[in-house]
């Protein structure tokens, strides 16, 4: 696995197709989801195009936030997004390995549903989560 930003980049644009599709699936309004998406492909297609050295990856990303004026929060915020998962690439290979692949997914590849979230046995029940049980 490369640690050059511009090919991990290249290879997360392919992992965010399966976001896509859980966001189009969701039932809830995703406009703000749609919206932090497309800042973040922007970033992954601006860093494929420019190339930047690894040794510079995070000032450049630092650029895009400061030059991206009214959205400069949710810009950070993707950018910041963008700077963890180039670093878990570099440092885990099982990720690095994942995202070669084409990050292959259910969502990218059309396959069944996401169950719903069950509970794990060391997880308490949603109902005594976080307030007082009830008598």
């Amino acid at each position: 696995m490369t640690a050059r930003p511009a090919a991990v980049c290249r290879e997360l644009l392919a992992a965010l197709e399966a976001s896509e599709g859980r966001r189009r699936r969701r039932k809830r309004d995703t406009t703000p989801d749609a919206i932090g998406l497309g800042i973040k492909r922007a970033l992954l297609e601006d860093a494929v195009a420019a190339d930047p050295e690894p040794a510079a990856f995070e000032g450049w990303l630092l650029e895009r936030c400061l030059a991206a004026g009214g959205e400069a929060g949710a810009t950070r915020a993707m950018a910041l997004e963008v700077l963890a998962e180039w670093r878990l690439a570099a440092s885990l290979p099982e990720f690095g390995d994942w995202l070669e692949r084409g990050a292959p997914s259910d969502d990218q590849m059309g396959g069944p549903e996401m169950a719903p979230h069950t509970p794990q046995s060391s997880e308490p029940p949603r109902e005594t989560r976080g307030g007082p049980r009830p008598p």
